[in-house]
């Protein structure tokens, strides 16, 4: 019997042997992860593009796990209060930041204690390279162009410039026409695009600047014009040129930003690879592709890569951050 049972062991661990080249190597992590459901913490508001993109990433990986994605906004402070959260999570994977360059990157420069440190607390897993960002103008205005709107801005000596959060792309393109051209824009933070956008149509922004999708609110019943775009020409709009190609030379107007996704810092490298396949793999999801589509955005990329689009575009808006001048708060 032990001679039979020994043989019986032997064909049964040699077949073990032989699939093991053709599983996953996250195999392991796929069944422990996730032992319940998710929670995914999206640090802007309801209803803006962070927010349909962590929906829209969120359902897809519902489906794949057989386990709910909730998504929870915890929204604040450039970001920084999802982030917190999600930086003192248990690092198993249940608890996920979805957010933008702003959090990731900028709150180190704009804040004194934003509640985390990306680079100790917080694992980038995966991201979603930004678009190009409008910059709108109100009709009353009248520019056209981005000579047009420094002409303006010249004459008038102020000007109220809208942005979706402090530290954000819009903030530093302030800064930076400011710097280039002598200018006095003001910048006005709102507590993401939806509530800025409405400032426009309402007139109590001369001008703003956030993405495609979101402005459409006052482009499409003519509240907004669109005189140029941050770094990246938008397909649907080819006409529009970019801020360099008019004549703004800040090297912080050739880097895109990105949306993407974080754990907590001490989460198993298995499982941060499995949700950063996930993500790519979501690509192709029909929701996904639509939400990727109407924000003309590119598709979400690996971690390796994420994380090499973070070194590179990090001393770029760190320097920029840093010519603000401000104390961070």
């Amino acid at each position: 019997m032990l001679a039979k049972f020994n043989r019986r062991h032997f064909i049964v661990a040699g077949t073990a042997a032989v699939a093991a080249p053709f599983l996953s190597r996250n195999a392991s992590a796929q069944a422990a992860w996730p032992a319940r459901n998710i929670r995914m913490v999206c640090s802007y508001p309801a209803g803006g593009q962070t927010d349909l993109l962590a929906r829209a990433f969120g359902d897809f990986i519902t489906r794949q796990v057989g386990k709910n994605v909730v998504i929870e906004n915890k929204a604040g402070a450039s970001g920084s209060i999802g982030a917190a959260e999600v930086a003192r999570a248990e690092p198993d994977g249940h608890t996920i930041l979805c957010s933008i360059s702003t959090t990731f990157i900028m709150n180190r420069v704009m804040m004194k204690n934003p509640g985390y440190d990306m680079d100790k607390d917080l694992t980038l897993v995966s991201v979603v390279p930004g678009a190009g960002l409008l910059l709108v103008a109100s009709p009353k205005i009248g520019v056209k162009t981005l000579d047009e709107f420094v002409a303006f801005a010249r004459k008038n000596g102020k000007v109220n410039f809208g942005t979706y959060s402090a530290g954000s792309s819009p903030h530093i393109t302030i800064n930076e026409l400011n710097r280039q051209y002598g200018l006095n824009i003001e910048p006005i933070h709102y507590r993401g695009e939806a509530p800025m956008w409405t400032g426009v149509a309402d007139g109590t922004l001369d001008v703003a600047m956030g993405s495609y999708t979101a402005a459409q609110s006052v482009l499409q019943s003519n509240a907004g014009i669109v005189f140029a775009v941050h770094s990246k020409k938008v397909a649907a709009i080819p006409e529009i040129k970019t801020l360099p190609e008019q004549g703004a030379t800040s090297k912080f107007f050739t880097v895109s930003g990105f949306s993407g996704w974080a754990l907590p810092k001490a989460t198993p490298q298995p499982i941060v690879d499995r949700l950063a396949e996930l993500c790519v793999a979501a690509n192709q999801d029909p929701k996904v592709k639509e939400i990727l589509a109407t924000f003309v955005l590119e598709p979400a990329i690996g971690f390796k890569e994420s994380n090499a689009l973070y070194q590179r575009e990090l001393p770029v808006w760190i320097e920029s951050a840093q010519s603000l001048g401000m104390e961070p708060v």
